[in-house]
């Protein structure tokens, strides 16, 4: 049986209850606040403000951003997610929610303890300073950032820890801090992608291919030294063997290029339209490096890339929703968590 380390408190004469053994702070990336022009700009701003994600000498890229691309890409990029807009609001926070929320519960069964889990996002609301902010409130000294990013990029997981150094710079009294950079091979990573994978052959049947859509980043990048490409080759190839699948019935791409210069390849957009001139006619795609469905993967993948198989000549196009917050995936979730925060924790 696990047991923690709680860290009590006296007042006064009384002995209070413990504070938290450690909390934990999910962080993906963000989302819009509505589907709104004014709101998609204010993400906008933010995002491509990032050196991380776009590295372009300040002086060149400002004026770029600030006069061309935040003037013509929120209206449209509003009506995407206008397309995948729920009641309950932005897919990608919906779910964020939903992850936490039953990763909490997962933590307090297993410690025995209220274990506190609040999300950060890196653009956006809420801001990883207010998910800080809210644990120290709950009395964690002691805190696990994980950033919801299983293959790491400089684009995304060092975006994450340059905001979490960057909001200590300002706090007199810092706790204690475990940080996971990746799980690309994560045994339990690669059994909830099977598990998912076999659940939708089970409904749908087994298409021509398996398609394995990552997020892109420039080409530069990888040759800078970003081992994000090969921790995605390395995913698909686990995921492969686990399925047993022979290598003409799967297929790495990358989505979501950006500007003019050279990203990773092949391009999803430009693999979909060339699928079915190579006689395949029908297609599972699955996007392993997104957490939860976004806009990404629900309107870029789910719709575009439909639209594009079909229309140049596939039968069959099903796509496989991300891990979000199926049972398995919280239990993956869990078991990073509890990797990290190790040294906390005693047997008993």
């Amino acid at each position: 049986m696990l047991a923690c380390r709680g860290i009590w408190l006296i007042k006064g004469n009384t002995l209070t209850s413990p504070s938290p053994a450690f909390g934990v702070l999910l962080v993906n990336l963000g989302t819009p606040d509505e589907p709104t022009p004014k709101a998609v700009k204010r993400f906008l701003k933010q995002f491509l403000s990032d050196p991380r994600v776009v590295d372009l000498s300040p002086w060149l890229w400002q004026p770029i951003l600030q006069g061309i691309i935040l003037n013509t890409r929120p209206a449209k990029v509003a009506k995407l997610y206008q397309s995948v807009w729920t009641e309950q609001g932005s897919p990608l926070m919906v779910i964020s929610e939903q992850q936490a929320q039953k990763l909490a519960t997962d933590l307090s069964a297993t410690f025995n303890q209220t274990i506190p889990v609040e999300l950060g996002m890196s653009y956006g609301n809420p801001s990883i300073e207010s998910g800080f902010a809210k644990l120290k409130a709950q009395g964690a000294e002691r805190i696990v950032v994980l950033p919801l990013y299983p293959q790491y990029s400089c684009s995304t997981v060092a975006s994450v820890f340059d905001a979490v150094s960057q909001y200590f710079t300002q706090v007199r009294d810092i706790p204690e801090l475990r940080f996971s950079k990746q799980y690309f091979d994560h045994e339990a990573y690669i059994a909830a992608l099977t598990h998912s994978v076999k659940r939708h052959w089970k409904t749908h049947g087994q298409a021509d291919k398996l398609i394995l859509s990552f997020h892109g980043i420039p080409l530069r990048y990888a040759t800078e030294g970003d081992p994000y490409p090969e921790q995605c080759r390395a995913t698909a190839k686990l995921l492969a063997q686990a399925l047993e699948l022979t290598d003409g019935q799967w297929q790495v791409c990358f989505q979501s290029r950006f500007g003019k210069e050279e990203w990773l390849t092949p391009y999803a957009d430009e693999l979909l339209a060339d699928l079915p001139r190579q006689g395949v006619k029908s297609v599972d795609v699955i996007c392993p490096a997104f957490a939860t469905d976004c806009l990404e993967t629900l309107e870029e993948i789910s719709i575009g890339g439909k639209e594009t198989f079909l229309h140049a000549g596939g039968e069959a196009y099903h796509f496989i929703p991300c891990l979000n917050d199926d049972e398995l995936h919280i239990e993956l979730l869990r078991q990073l968590v509890q990797e990290q925060a190790q040294p906390w924790i005693r047997a008993e």
